[in-house]
C-alpha cells in the first residue's frame, strides 16, 4: 500500500483563478479547513503543486489513517 497525502485548505478561494477552482474542486475542498486523504501519486502532487500557495500537506504513512 503507498502513502497518503492529507490535504487541507488554508485560503479562501475567493479571488483564485477559475482554473485554481477546478484544481481544488477536483481535489475535493470546498471549504477553508477541510481536509482530504489522496493517494500519493504523480497527479495529485502535480495538482497540489497548482495550488501550493492555498492548501496544507501532510504525508500520512500507509496503515496510518485517523478515525
Amino acid at each position: 500500500m503507498s502513502a497518503e497525502l492529507k490535504i487541507t485548505l488554508r485560503r479562501s478561494q475567493i479571488g483564485s483563478t477559475p482554473r485554481q477552482r477546478q484544481v481544488l474542486r477536483g481535489l475535493g475542498l470546498r471549504r477553508i479547513n477541510s481536509s482530504v486523504l489522496r493517494q500519493d501519486t504523480p497527479a495529485i502532487r502535480g495538482m497540489v503543486t497548482k495550488v501550493f500557495h492555498m492548501v496544507e500537506v501532510e504525508d500520512v504513512p500507509a496503515g496510518r489513517r485517523e478515525a
